[in-house]
């Protein structure tokens, strides 16, 4: 975009003005950013839309590589265990069955935990009434 009105080269159309808020308006809308995150990024990558759209595709890599689970990578595999209080070979298991994102896998792992208690507690109620049925049966039987 140019800052000088009469000036329309290309060299100019290629860099971000940040004092001109009609272009803080366009290259925010383009990027889909907020222009504090613009402005932010411009001190950062330079004025050329090139530099700042790398920056930014580089950032958004960096936040999805975040979210993953390497378990080829022994420290991660350690860190996400005990993040989610299980042990590595069932880390791998759960992201064998959903896949590498650390929210999937701690959905699946919830779920899993959520039926096994309940299984626990079927189990436990179950045990409860077997025992308490063959007392009655004697008693009525006694009279």
């Amino acid at each position: 975009m140019a800052d000088d009105k009469k000036k329309r080269g290309g060299a100019d159309r290629g860099l971000i003005a940040l004092s001109e808020p009609y272009e803080v308006a366009y290259w925010s809308k383009k990027f889909k950013v907020t222009p504090a995150k613009l402005k932010s990024a411009v001190k950062k990558a330079g004025r050329s839309a090139k530099n700042v759209e790398a920056y930014f595709k580089l950032q958004k890599h960096k936040a999805a590589d975040r979210a993953r689970i390497a378990v080829s990578q022994a420290y991660e595999v350690g860190y996400w265990s005990k993040k989610f209080k299980v042990t590595p070979a069932r880390l791998k298991a759960a992201v064998a069955a959903v896949g590498h994102s650390s929210k999937k896998v701690g959905a699946y792992l919830a779920s899993r935990k959520a039926k096994k208690s309940a299984r626990k507690a079927f189990r436990k109620a179950s045990t409860k009434a077997s025992r308490k049925a063959p007392k009655k049966r004697a008693k009525k039987r006694a009279a």
